[in-house]
């Protein structure tokens, strides 16, 4: 009998295995005197490389048990890597699976494996357009079922008791934001794997509120979008009774709560807020140009949570979020040069064409305005707010702000290369438009200059975490890049090499020292959690650095840092893909814990997709014992 066919089976196996044991005078005894886990450390066994550079060769692991294979979403193939994990320190490709059996020019974005089911995200060939998700047997991967969801599903998930899948669908638009679908959440019922029923949580009750949801702190700022369509589900945390979803907006910097037996989302939504970087605990490198490490402080800036991937787990009988503060800007149309407009013609771009929302902080205060930007990366949208910016010089008199003169603010080692958005920070008044000033800093509605209080910054830096409400708890402050820069962090599977040589790499191209400060920093982007001995571990990627951190997050107000690994082995070849096979890992996308229980070699292990290197790396998780 087929797994998915019988459902909650290896619950019932255990508990007559349980049961039948207790008058057994041969069971082992537990031990009382074995020495409880203290912590874990991470230890390189192996990995699967498809010999793929820089093409999401492998993104999201998922395992199942059963078959003893890990199912790895292949973007650059649009499929499912099958990998063959009975070695698990020999990953090997079994086989492939594509979704042209539900529509051709279809692709993979998600996979979630429970019980023999795999569930797979599958994107129809116009992103805008509504997609799938479709249910496989894990063992002959043949096609059970598929369903129509939302347009651009990028995550899917079961629910604890097998009763549900979700896809957070999110809804992205054209390139030229000429279309703009609905984000939404599916919620499927699969009691019948073959006959699967679709409820859609969406949005558009919201509609109409888009100022009070400004208001309380939700990005609502797509052109001319509504509330349901500027909303974008990206990952999905569920609870341990398969009755609630936290669900990231992540360039909306918030959370959805839904009830997943109504397919409702829960009112309000729940807004991160921002991270006070003016505040020690929160520094930040902001310059990829000054050829240092030079973490600090910075008034008038904050950084936006923007998370990505998020869990949840439980403590104390409560229920927390755990979220990777990855940081994304809104980017459409940017390969238009009709949105860029050219130099000289009045910066007559066409706002229609796009929507890019990233501007460095040198650029927007130059005394010379926006126009020097035209024809380059001066979005229209800010054209058609002012001519140019001002820094308040109450705020920045620091980094030496006057009236009409950022000073040193826009230099290069300041914050001059620091990425930020160019949509919040400016004043306003009680209609929600810019007050106008003079280019000599003088308030006039005359003038042509817009005033920037605050500058809005790209993604913690950290991983928060959160209780049931949206509130925060917790959050790694300036740690992950303090720690990097640190003589303790050592990168490569035989942790020789020193992670501060390399701050704030990126992962795509060797000699990149210091490039990702300007931007966001090392960017955790994936987790996952796992349990050992009682105790309950975050394992998170850091896609641009690169590695796993490891946290014990068992009191969520104190987690406390277990360990590093970082298996890049090749800092200084800038030609990355000319080293690949010897480069190691890059770029992890990714990440699935497997328990000992569950695991081949019964060790629990962790798998790790590395989107740049296009391999799939597998770690030991040792369990250190006092």
């Amino acid at each position: 009998m087929k797994l998915w066919l019988a459902l909650g089976a290896g619950t019932l196996a255990a508990a007559m295995l349980a049961g039948c044991g207790g008058d057994s005078d041969n069971d082992p005894v537990p031990s009382t005197d074995t020495p409880a886990v203290s912590g874990v450390k991470l230890n390189f066994m192996g990995r699967y490389s498809p010999g793929q550079f820089d093409e999401s060769a492998a993104e999201i692991p998922a395992y199942d048990a059963g078959t003893r294979r890990l199912f790895v979403v292949n973007a650059q193939k649009g499929a499912l890597d099958v990998l063959g994990m009975n070695d698990p320190a020999n990953p090997a490709l079994v086989d492939t699976l594509t979704t042209s059996d539900i529509a051709a020019n279809t692709e993979v974005n998600s996979v979630a494996v429970r019980d023999g089911l795999v569930a797979v995200a599958v994107q129809a060939p116009v992103k805008t357009d509504a997609g799938y998700m479709a249910l496989y047997d894990a063992e002959t991967l043949e096609l059970i079922s598929f369903v129509e969801v939302g347009a651009l599903p990028d995550m899917v998930a079961f629910t604890a008791d097998g009763q549900y899948v979700l896809t957070a669908n999110e809804g992205e638009p054209s390139d030229d934001y000429s279309v703009d679908p609905e984000g939404s959440v599916s919620v499927v019922d699969i009691s019948d794997p073959r006959n699967p029923v679709v409820a859609t949580a969406d949005f558009t009750a919201l509609n109409g509120q888009e100022d009070e949801l400004r208001d309380q702190g939700v990005r609502i700022y797509g052109p001319g979008a509504s509330a349901a369509q500027d909303l974008e589900p990206e990952y999905i945390a569920l609870d341990a009774d398969g009755t609630t979803a936290w669900v990231v907006l992540q360039e909306n910097n918030a959370l959805a709560k839904v009830d997943i037996a109504s397919a409702t989302v829960t009112e309000p939504l729940l807004p991160l807020g921002t991270k006070d970087i003016s505040q020690d605990g929160n520094a930040i490198d902001a310059s990829d140009d000054d050829g240092v490490i030079n973490i600090r402080t910075f008034d008038g800036v904050v950084g936006l949570y923007l998370p990505d991937a998020i869990h949840a787990y439980s403590a104390g009988g409560d229920t927390y979020l755990v979220t990777a503060n990855e940081g994304d800007a809104r980017a459409w149309g940017e390969d238009n040069d009709a949105y860029w407009g050219t130099e000289g013609a009045g910066c007559a771009g066409d706002a229609s064409q796009g929507f890019v929302e990233e501007f460095r902080v040198k650029h927007l205060v130059h005394a010379d305005g926006f126009d020097r930007r035209c024809g380059d990366d001066l979005p229209p949208q800010l054209r058609a707010l002012g001519a140019g910016g001002l820094l308040n010089p109450t705020t920045f008199g620091y980094c030496g702000a006057v009236d009409g003169d950022p000073g040193d603010c826009r230099e290069d080692d300041v914050l001059g290369r620091l990425n930020i958005t160019w949509t919040e920070g400016y004043r306003t008044d009680s209609n929600g438009d810019p007050v106008m000033f003079t280019a000599a800093g003088v308030e006039d509605p005359a003038g042509d200059r817009i005033m920037y209080d605050t500058l809005y910054a790209y993604g913690g830096r950290s991983f928060s975490i959160w209780d049931a409400e949206g509130a925060l708890v917790w959050d790694s402050g300036d740690a992950i890049e303090q720690f990097i820069a640190s003589d303790d962090c050592m990168a490569g599977a035989q942790r020789n090499i020193p992670c501060a040589d390399y701050f704030n790499s990126g992962h795509d191209e060797g000699s990149d020292f210091d490039s990702r400060s300007d931007a966001k920093g090392p960017e955790p982007e994936g987790l996952t959690i796992g349990t050992l001995g009682g105790k309950t571990f975050l394992f998170l990627g850091l896609e641009r650095m690169g590695g796993i951190l490891v946290y014990d997050i068992t009191d969520p107000t104190a987690p406390v840092m277990q360990d590093y690994l970082n298996t890049r082995e090749d800092w200084v070849t800038e030609d990355t893909e000319s080293v690949l096979a010897s480069a190691g890992d890059l770029g992890p996308e990714g990440l699935v814990f497997i328990p000992a229980s569950d695991s081949p070699n019964d060790k629990a292990l962790l798998v790790v997709g590395y989107e740049v290197s296009g391999t799939t790396a597998v770690y030991e998780v040792e369990a250190l014992r006092d």
